[in-house]
Parts: C-alpha cells; structure tokens; sequence
C-alpha cells in the first residue's frame, strides 16, 4: 500500500468527483432523446409493437452510446486510480476530454434520428475518434511521473495507455464503412475489444522481450 504521501490529495479527488458526474449526466442523457410513443387509447396491441419498432434506431443508438461511455468512464477510472498525487496539468485535458463525453449524447440523437445516412455516422465515428484521442492524451498525463503513484510498476502503466487505443482504432475502422454503406458503419465499433486485445498483447510481448 502506498504511504500516505502517495494518496490522492483533496483537489485531485474533487477532480475525479466532477467526473464521475459529468460521466453519469452524459450516459443518463442519452435514454432521454428516446421518446416513448403514445397511441390511442384502446389502440390494439399490434399499434403498440409497431411503434416500438420504430424507435430500434434510437434504441440501438443508445446501448451502444451506453457501453462506449461505459468504456471512457472504465479507461477514466482505472488511469486515476494509478494517481497518487494533483497537478495542474490535469485540468485542461480533463475537461476537454468531458466535453468531448457530453457532446456524444447529441451525436447519436443525430445518427438515430437519421439511421443510416452518411454525415451522421461519420459525425458519430469522429466525436469517437475526437474523444478517444483525448482520453489518449489524458491518461498519458495521469500515468506520468509526478502524478502517477511510485509502487505502480511500468507494465501497469502501459496496459493503462494501450486501451484507449482500441477506441480509436475501433472509430476509424467504422468511417470507411460508413463511406461505403452507413447503416453498417456501427459494426465497426465491434472491433473495439479486438484491438484492445491486441495492444494489450503487444505491451506483453514488449516488456517480455525486455526481460
């Protein structure tokens, strides 16, 4: 355990704090642009199925909205629970790269409002895009000497680092599927977890090549 020099001090827990908020208001945000429809009263059952069919491009939108925030939020926690100590250099890259979090429920009410077609989708890959480069940024600062605590072992460090690149790689494999066929672009994201794996499987192989 590290001593008590090495905890996280009062200002860098109201950071973390501040986060955790914004994440949770963001990802809430994004069920609110799915509105629930409303029939008739005495309408018959099938009026109800075929409404609810309706919204899967919303509903779509948002469980995948959902688990990409998710990740950010994971990437987030898991990088600050390496700091031990606030700096000044968090702030800036902390809020840009919330900002780039909060925007994201208005990018996917804009590519479910219009499944399918092109800027929308592509709009949606480069707020990811945007955002996972941020995040990159953001995590490099937290693991950095200074801020990171001094028991965290370089390996650590790298794995922490390598995730954020499979976003990223995840976004932009979506874009030319988008330019190809939009309603696809979001399988894309499927590779997200592949490329996590593989970053991950690097940082392995380099630091075993090391040893």
């Amino acid at each position: 355990m590290p001593d008590h020099a090495e905890r996280p001090d009062h200002p860098l827990e109201r950071l973390i704090f501040f986060s955790d908020a914004v994440f949770a208001i963001a990802i809430t945000l994004l069920i609110i642009e799915v509105h629930p429809p409303h029939l008739p009263f005495g309408s018959p059952w099938q009026a109800y199925v075929n409404a609810l069919l309706t919204l899967w491009p919303n509903l779509f939108g948002f469980f995948v909205s959902f688990f990409v925030i998710g990740a950010f939020w994971s990437g987030h926690h898991r990088a600050f629970a390496l700091a031990g100590r606030y700096s000044d250099r968090l702030v800036g890259p902390n809020l840009q790269m919330l900002c780039a979090i909060v925007f994201m429920p208005f990018a996917t009410a804009f590519m479910s409002a219009n499944g399918g077609m092109l800027v929308p989708s592509v709009l949606y890959a480069l707020t990811l895009v945007a955002t996972g480069l941020l995040n990159i940024r953001l995590v490099r600062i937290t693991t950095s000497p200074g801020i990171v605590r001094s028991d965290v072992s370089a390996i650590d460090i790298a794995y922490t680092r390598a995730r954020g690149g499979g976003v990223v790689l995840g976004a932009m494999v979506s874009i030319p599927i988008a330019f190809w066929f939009a309603p696809l672009s979001q399988l894309g994201l499927l590779t997200i977890p592949l490329f996590q794996w593989l970053l991950r499987r690097r940082v392995t192989r380099r630091f075993a090549r090391a040893a």
